[in-house]
């Protein structure tokens, strides 16, 4: 499974965690959604923990239903102390043995599939997450939720960089509110269980994080990007390029979300992600004409019938609660991530 990824980053990632990782020692952890882009993550890592760092190792078990897991995802690697279970998290699941951690990653995240799975985005999003926080609650494991940046919608100027303390400008009606509005009542169920069970709870915000093991059929912009760049053809840009975003490379937000597992502060969310440089799509492409040293073109079209049209014109994130508490860094900037990226997608896609 490693080839999928880059073996450079996954010791990278562990290098950095090695010191805090000591607390997962001989702990049990349940991670759903441990066959996507971010869950594949997370397994390499705590195999590379277990074989280089762990005194006792972590026992891993996975639970995915594959709906969206892709050719990498449906490969189920053979690990040491790594339990896989087809599962649906959107039904109970019973666990009668130790359990110290859930982390609940299972979602439908790309744009292009929640189109597709509205009703399964909500479930997962929402009945999935109750199904985990009473699992966490039952054996007294601390719990974290995977939620998105989206929950801030198409924010108000005066609210970029969003803050976790910004509420938001969602609309919960039309092709984007499966997902919006499924992440935010999550977020309120964990919320729930903190305040009224005593669940340990932690909610994670990611900002458009991105890396080596995106799928082409991700349907993501720079899966996307990558994809047509290989096959020498123009780069489409939905709507008029403006939009803005900021990219955190892999590595970085794995970390980030490390810190959070372990030390986040009970009941509270945190903005995972790099918040430099904020930039427009028509931007990036220039920014990955430079990482790759040739022109490139690109054609500005409508959003396809398959994407949904209504995205937040603005999407940066403001990490200071991260960095002060967590001592949270993004340390690989956009081009090397971009080179990292772009060079591992030539080779696979």
């Amino acid at each position: 499974m490693i080839k999928f990824l880059l073996k450079s980053d996954i010791q990278e990632i562990t290098d950095r965690l090695a010191t805090l990782a000591h607390k997962f020692s001989g702990k049990t952890i349940l991670l759903t959604g441990g066959r996507g882009f971010l869950g594949r993550y997370f397994t390499e890592v705590f195999v590379r923990l277990n074989e280089t760092v762990l005194e006792n190792p972590v026992k891993l078990v996975i639970l995915d239903n594959l709906i969206t897991a892709g050719k990498e995802g449906v490969t189920i690697p053979d690990f040491d102390n790594v339990t896989f279970i087809e599962h649906n998290v959107v039904e109970p699941f019973e666990w009668d043995k130790p359990l110290d951690y859930v982390i609940h990653a299972a979602g439908i995240a790309s744009p292009y599939y929640y189109r597709a799975y509205p009703l399964e985005t909500l479930d997962v999003a929402i009945s999935g997450t109750r199904h985990m926080l009473n699992l966490a609650n039952d054996h007294g494991a601390h719990f974290t939720f995977f939620s998105s940046s989206e929950i801030y919608g198409d924010p108000d100027i005066k609210h970029v960089p969003m803050a976790e303390s910004y509420r938001g400008n969602v609309s919960c009606q039309g092709p984007r509110a499966c997902y919006d509005e499924s992440k935010r009542v999550g977020e309120t169920l964990c919320y729930i269980y903190h305040n009224y069970q005593g669940t340990k709870t932690n909610t994670i915000r990611p900002f458009n994080v991105f890396g080596p093991g995106m799928q082409k059929t991700d349907y993501r912009v720079l899966p996307n990007f990558a994809n047509r760049i290989k096959e020498d053809l123009p780069l489409q840009i939905y709507g008029n390029g403006n939009q803005t975003r900021t990219f955190c490379y892999i590595n970085d937000a794995i970390v980030g979300f490390f810190l959070v597992i372990l030390n986040g502060v009970p009941g509270e969310a945190y903005n995972i992600g790099n918040p430099n440089p904020e930039i427009s799509i028509i931007d990036l492409v220039r920014k990955i004409e430079v990482v790759l040293g040739k022109s490139i073109k690109y054609d500005i079209v409508e959003y396809p019938d398959s994407y949904p049209s209504d995205e937040p014109n603005r999407r940066a994130p403001d990490i200071k609660k991260a960095t002060v508490q967590l001592e949270f860094q993004a340390l690989v900037q956009l081009d090397e991530g971009l080179k990292r990226f772009l060079g591992w997608a030539n080779k696979i896609y």
